[in-house]
């Protein structure tokens, strides 16, 4: 089974969201409008500069310095931070395989995960990249073979991309793996099998897509095993949930969804 054969073309975020603000009480200790009478005008003053001193003393050690750390707009000198300081650069962060350990195989399931619920499994020669670079030799025929029917033309027709995997003009794909956590089931020096429970977003943008993006939370269970010095994929499969209760965040309209996934890149390396 693959991480992509359960989406969905059907669903939304849902929910109404409200931002609700609480009065404080009094300054004094009583509630709005009982404030106590017949303090001197004099002890008043005296607090009333103690805290403008205090304020301005905060404000002064909060900007100490700020002029010579770099700007967290990404040094652009504007009020919007560069695309570029967002998108994921596509460089490896590790040069080596993933450690020979429990926290190793955690880290290769959920990095695994990522890749193989991404939009690149829908174009078949970036499928065969990602299959050959986390496949067991032993099952890389067998995986490659299965998500190649998983991902088949008539699949593709069907959530509306194009042959190659691309979305129509006017329109943005989307299909990222977040994971959430993993769980190690069984672990040894030569196999391992892992739980990685994720949240996932698929569908297309566009004001003539019939598949909105849609949210949703699966488990991804990956058998592993130790194969020249990294931890390899032997076989995969997929369930639904753990589901959290829905929020009440409104729903973003197709536009600023597909600004979003533009604007933010995804990332290549999840643990």
């Amino acid at each position: 089974m693959s991480l992509g054969d359960e989406h969905e073309a059907s669903g939304g975020y849902g929910g109404s969201g409200q931002t609700r603000t609480r009065l404080p009480d009094d300054v004094y200790g009583g509630t709005r409008g009982t404030r106590p009478r017949g303090r001197s005008s004099s002890r008043s003053l005296v607090t009333v500069v103690g805290v403008v001193v205090l304020l301005i003393a905060a404000i002064a050690f909060a900007n100490r310095g700020g002029d010579d750390s770099p700007s967290a707009n990404g040094g652009g000198g504007g009020d919007k931070p560069e695309v570029a300081s967002t998108a994921a650069s596509g460089t490896k962060p590790v040069a080596t395989g993933f450690a020979h350990d429990a926290q190793g195989a955690q880290s290769a399931a959920a990095n695994y995960a990522v890749a193989l619920g991404s939009d690149g499994m829908f174009n078949t020669s970036r499928r065969h990249e990602i299959v050959q670079t986390v496949a067991a030799p032993t099952s890389l025929d067998r995986l490659q073979s299965g998500f190649d029917a998983d991902y088949s033309a008539d699949f593709l027709k069907k959530i509306g991309l194009n042959e190659d995997g691309s979305a129509p003009a006017g329109s943005t794909f989307v299909n990222r793996t977040l994971p959430a956590g993993t769980k190690v089931t069984s672990f040894s020096a030569s196999a391992a099998t892992v739980e990685v429970w994720c949240n996932g977003l698929f569908g297309l943008t566009g004001e003539s897509s019939t598949n909105p993006v849609t949210s949703n939370w699966f488990t991804v269970t990956m058998k592993l095993n130790w194969s020249s010095g990294d931890w390899k994929v032997l076989e995969t499969s997929q369930k639904t949930g753990p589901t959290p209760v829905t929020g009440d965040n409104p729903v973003s309209g197709s536009d600023e969804i597909g600004k979003a996934v533009e604007e933010f890149g995804g990332f290549t390396y999840a643990r």
